[in-house]
């Protein structure tokens, strides 16, 4: 089975979003955990995380992805922000541990002007820290391939690999591709060479072992734009047939397939960029 869905709107409850994650079809989902413009969250109830449990056995959906609020930026060089946003990390954390979701997807933040490495070194000392305080966790960090804008990390797959491995316990980072990040970041993939040729770079960078989350997105702006717009699937810069390569290659045949793309008119946005999506899918 194709892990195949988007991200989701959890309004009326967090487990709500498997009632529309069935509605359309979705065999995984992306969803977050707390409301995305505000640091504070509420703890989870008893009765909610049973909830939530109860409807992801009934619904069989095996696989629920969160993504950490935009908010959170452990590159910062305001320490205020950087430790408030090593707290809220360790919050969400804990609240996927809980709901039993595998992986939290992680902006790596902006440098904000201190430059790159000194950006990198806060990352590594903030995954240092979280992963300290919250000893044997299951839940792993998905570090996102960003875009590239203003003094945003992460838009370069040496980026990432060396905050991960500049980890103490790397094994407990992964990674998740965004198809609009990687081609306004300057990353070609749009013809069957130069998709395999960026898979080889990712390989021999980070490696494929770590890559756990797809984000499908078409991009309003072309290579190496650095300009993070997304667009619907097929409507883009990318186009349709690239998104094919990734949804057909049997390396990725357990990792879940995102979309992140406009809600104009939700749901009927996700039911058509998710149709077109299923048509490229070859038959087994």
């Amino acid at each position: 089975m194709l892990l195949l869905g988007a991200h989701l709107s959890t309004s009326g409850g967090i487990a709500t979003a498997f009632e529309r994650a069935t509605a359309i079809n979705c065999t995984a989902f992306q969803i977050f955990s707390k409301s995305n413009r505000q640091w504070k969250a509420n703890p989870l109830n008893p009765a909610e995380i049973e909830q939530y449990h109860q409807r992801q056995t009934e619904t069989g959906i095996p696989l629920v992805v969160c993504h950490a609020t935009y908010l959170l930026n452990i590159a910062s060089s305001d320490e205020t922000i950087w430790h408030k946003s090593v707290g809220a990390l360790v919050v969400e954390l804990q609240r996927c541990e809980l709901l039993k979701i595998p992986y939290l997807v992680l902006h790596p933040g902006a440098h904000t002007g201190s430059g790159i490495e000194a950006g990198i070194a806060r990352v590594i000392t903030a995954l240092d820290t979280v992963h300290d305080r919250l000893p044997d966790y299951h839940v792993k960090i998905a570090l996102e391939i960003m875009a590239g804008q203003g003094s945003t990390m992460g838009s370069t797959f040496g980026e990432i690999a060396t905050m991960i491995n500049g980890c103490r316990q790397s094994e407990r980072v992964a990674v998740c591709f965004d198809t609009c990040h990687a081609l306004v970041a300057g990353y070609e993939f749009r013809t069957v060479e130069s998709y395999q040729a960026m898979l080889n770079e990712f390989e021999r960078t980070i490696g494929l072992a770590r890559l756990k989350v797809i984000h499908l997105n078409d991009s309003h702006k072309n290579l190496g734009s650095r300009v993070d717009r997304h667009a619907h699937i097929g409507e883009g810069c990318i186009g349709l047939d690239p998104f094919g390569y990734f949804l057909n290659d049997e390396r990725f045949k357990e990792i879940p397939f995102l979309l992140e793309t406009p809600k104009n008119d939700d749901p009927a946005d996700d039911i058509r960029n998710l149709e077109k999506l299923r048509g490229l899918i070859a038959p087994s």
